[in-house]
Order: structure tokens, then C-alpha cells, then sequence
């Protein structure tokens, strides 16, 4: 009876931190493009901000109450669910283009980040402050980048469309980060309960089920984007994403507290540089995620899934 109580929490808090991102989303979107923001800036930023708000405070909750052990599973089973199952289900749905910018420099950087956090983590097992600080400053350089893409390819003049009046969107993104607020704290509750009567350990629920509540906004984000093909958020969002949760959610957990890194940590992190540069390679030549590199991506979930069980 408990642990059906807990699920139903656990059920309700995901409800909340994805109708808290959708709302955030909607809000930061249309404001950015009231300032005539390009679409893959929205896409590597607010989309992606937004979409990883749920990691970011799940990630911070379970620092503040002492629960740090599951941020690390939450981020790398979050960026490895991000290329293989959201990638994977919006590219077998409709192929996606890619971004020449995204092929050359957006995906690497996303690599060379998860190589950071793997090196950091074998280094003591635990992300420390000063180490936080690193990955903040990575994260200060990621947007500063942006931030002159931005200004070096501005978007092109469109037609005024009626919309939402602005002070209706900043509604939103307040309401937004208000309703993932508290989904976070009651998916973190629950899945601390969850783990603790079941005898699961933090990482396999961080892994796994966290992990998975937390990325439904990038996977219902990515999917309508690449059904109304706008590849730009599609791919934008999910490499944005990564990049966002190792540098400003694992680097303002560590800020607050140190963050542990189990040992058992080193293969999940290996998986999702593996998975990173197998998006890498499916894109790199024609600079397009086809339904095959989908499926594979897809398969190679399972075959991480059987291992995390077994």
C-alpha cells in the first residue's frame, strides 16, 4: 500500500515538473521570438533551459535535503535517455536535419563536457565546490558562445502574428518554474521512498526512473519540434540540454554540496559519451539523423537497460 501511495506521488510530481516545463517553454519561446531570436538559439537555450529545469531541481532538491547520491545518476541517465530513447523515437517518427554549427562545435563541446565530468569523478568520487566552479565557468563560456551566435546570425524579419500579450508569458515562465518546483520536490520524496522500501540503490532509481520523469520535457519538446520541422529546437534542444545538465546542474549542485560520484557511476558516464559520439558519427557526414541511426540508437537503450537490470 505504501509503495503504491509513493508511486502515485511519484506519478503527480512528474505530472507537475512536465506541465511546469511546458509552460516555462512556451513562455521563454514566445518572448524570445518577440526579440527575434534565431530558432537554434532558442533551441541550445531557452527550449533547453527549460526542458532541463526538472534535472535542475530534482538535482538541487535532493542536494538541499542531503540526497546527493542521486544527481549524478539523475543527469547521466537523463543525457543518455536524451540521444538514445528522444533522439531515437523523433528520428524514426521524421527524419532531422542538422545544423552545420551543431555538427562542428555544438556536439563536441557536449562530448568534451562529459569527458570533464567522468574526469572529475574518477578524481576522489565526488564532484567538489571548486570543481563546481569549474564546470560554471565551462557553462559562462557555452553562453557567452551562444550569445555571439546570436548576434552574428540574426533572425530573419517576420510577419507581426497576434500571440500572447508579454506580461501573459512572463505569467507563464513563473508559473512554469513554480509548478517544477514543487514536482521536484515530490518526485524526490517519492523516489527516495520508493528506493528505500524496495532496497533499490539511488543510482538505479536516478538512472532509470528519475531519469526518465525528468526527460519527458525534452522528449515531448523534441518530437513536436521535429513533427513541425523545426530541426533546429529538435537537435538543439537535447545537445543544449546535456550540455546544460552537467555544467549548470551538476556545477550548482557541487556548489551547495559535494556531489557523490560511485564508482559504478564511470560506466554510465562512459555509456553517455558513447552515446554522444554515436549521435556524432550519425550525423557527421550528411548532417542528418535518418530512421536507421534512430533505430540504432533505440537498440543500443535496450542492450544499456538489460545491463542496469541484470
Amino acid at each position: 500500500m505504501e509503495i503504491l501511495l509513493q508511486l502515485l506521488f511519484l506519478a503527480a510530481g512528474f505530472f507537475l515538473l512536465v506541465k511546469g516545463a511546458d509552460w516555462f517553454v512556451d513562455g521563454a519561446a514566445g518572448i524570445a521570438e518577440k526579440f527575434g531570436i534565431p530558432h537554434l538559439v532558442v533551441g541550445l537555450t531557452i527550449v533547453a533551459m527549460g526542458t532541463s529545469a526538472p534535472e535542475a531541481a530534482v538535482s538541487i532538491t535532493a542536494a538541499l535535503k542531503g540526497n546527493a547520491g542521486i544527481t549524478i545518476g539523475n543527469i547521466v541517465g537523463s543525457n543518455i535517455l536524451n540521444i538514445l530513447i528522444i533522439l531515437g523515437i523523433a528520428s524514426v517518427i521524421i527524419p532531422i536535419a542538422v545544423a552545420k554549427s551543431t555538427v562542428k562545435l555544438e556536439i563536441p563541446y557536449m562530448l568534451l563536457m562529459t569527458l570533464l565530468l567522468l574526469g572529475m569523478g574518477c578524481t576522489g568520487n565526488k564532484i567538489t565546490f571548486w570543481e563546481g566552479v569549474i564546470l560554471w565557468i565551462a557553462f559562462v563560456i557555452y553562453l557567452a558562445y551562444l550569445f555571439r551566435m546570436a548576434k552574428n546570425n540574426k533572425a530573419e524579419e517576420e510577419d507581426e502574428q497576434e500571440g500572447k500579450p508579454v506580461w501573459r508569458l512572463l505569467f507563464d515562465v513563473a508559473a512554469g518554474i513554480a509548478l517544477i518546483m514543487l514536482g521536484s520536490n515530490v518526485a524526490v520524496d517519492a523516489a527516495t521512498e520508493i528506493a528505500r522500501v524496495m532496497g533499490m540503490s539511488e543510482r538505479f532509481i536516478g538512472l532509470t526512473i528519475v531519469a526518465l520523469g525528468t526527460s519527458l520535457p525534452e522528449l515531448v519538446t523534441s518530437v513536436s519540434a521535429a513533427r513541425k520541422g523545426e530541426a533546429d529546437i529538435a537537435i538543439g534542444n537535447i545537445v543544449g540540454s546535456n550540455i546544460f545538465n552537467i555544467l549548470f546542474v551538476v556545477g550548482t549542485t557541487a556548489l551547495i554540496t559535494p556531489v557523490i560520484f560511485e564508482t559504478k557511476f564511470i560506466i554510465d558516464t562512459l555509456v553517455s559519451l558513447a552515446a554522444g559520439i554515436l549521435l556524432w558519427v550519425c550525423v557527421f557526414k550528411d548532417r542528418r539523423l535518418g530512421r536507421t541511426g534512430g533505430m540504432i540508437m533505440l537498440v543500443c537503450y535496450v542492450a544499456y537497460f538489460i545491463y542496469l537490470i541484470s
